[in-house]
């Protein structure tokens, strides 16, 4: 087997079973071996500490240029798997298989080390604000279990954003989404589901909420200067990791997602969460 494990122990953050552990290490060994990756880690809730029974391996793959379907199959997967989805490409290249003797579920991601990097740099550096879950992609990188790196390119990325959380890349997400939220003069997400309300169309309602809150997650986590954990967990998150949270935080989230809650209940409470969204900002 390949010896590339600078940090070995690292995996045991996984607490898996020893049969599990030998299963991953040669799997992760058949990436690392192949002719264009530059490096394979770890990520997701096993590498952050959040790992539950239900959590499958997250394994990302960084690659000089794309890795065929076919010879992720017939190289990879097919010899260490009987169940198994290839090429399955709806989020990006990807797949997800179980490994033989192990029962150990992987879903792994093959990234371009090019479009991975400007990515990084376009938010850490350039100070891009998107539309919610902003620093996500920075959150993972710093949590990555690292095992294997050429010439150390993913630790030299994950060092450089390894500074002070710039003011510009703060402000930027915080006016990006509080406008997105409330401030548009068009169709922002709260006139969006208002609209929505008085058409009695719960599915609209529920999307827009839905990127009212990816919105109010991007700024909360950036008015605190913590990196976006990700689609996951976020209330958790943010009563462990935020100085700085909404007078109502907890009490608000309970009273959104209540059974029963009608239309007004729900835009009046989204109001509320915005205008307390905005009130810390004062604080900090």
């Amino acid at each position: 087997m390949i010896e590339f494990y600078r940090n070995g122990q690292e995996l045991q953050r996984l607490q898996l079973q020893e049969n599990k552990i030998d299963s991953l290490k040669e799997l992760l060994a058949s990436y690392a071996s192949l002719e264009d990756t530059v490096a394979v880690a770890i990520g997701g809730s096993s590498a952050s500490a959040s790992r539950d029974s239900s959590s499958d391996i997250d394994i990302y793959v960084f690659l000089k240029k794309d890795l065929p379907a076919a010879v992720r199959k017939n190289d990879i997967v097919a010899p260490r798997s009987d169940k198994y989805e290839v090429g399955g490409d709806y989020f990006g290249p990807g797949d997800e298989f179980t490994l033989r003797g192990s029962e150990l579920e992987c879903d792994v991601m093959y990234w371009t080390t090019g479009w991975f990097e400007d990515l990084i740099t376009g938010v850490w550096l350039k100070h891009q604000g998107w539309n919610g879950y902003t620093t996500a992609f920075l959150y993972t990188l710093h949590n990555f279990i690292i095992v294997y790196d050429t010439d150390g390119w993913l630790d030299s990325l994950r060092t450089m954003s390894n500074a002070e959380y710039p003011d510009e890349l703060r402000n930027n997400i915080i006016s990006r989404n509080l406008m997105l939220m409330h401030d548009k003069p068009f169709s922002s997400y709260l006139e969006q589901i208002k609209k929505a309300a008085g058409r009695n169309d719960t599915v609209s309602v529920n999307h827009r909420t839905a990127a009212f809150l990816a919105s109010y997650f991007d700024v909360l986590f950036a008015i605190n200067r913590v990196f976006h954990p990700g689609e996951k967990k976020q209330v958790a998150f943010a009563l462990k990791n935020c100085r700085l949270l909404p007078m109502h935080f907890k009490e608000d989230f309970d009273e959104l997602f209540k059974p029963g809650i009608s239309f007004e209940e729900q835009i009046n409470l989204l109001n509320r969460m915005f205008d307390e969204l905005k009130d810390i900002l004062q604080k900090d």
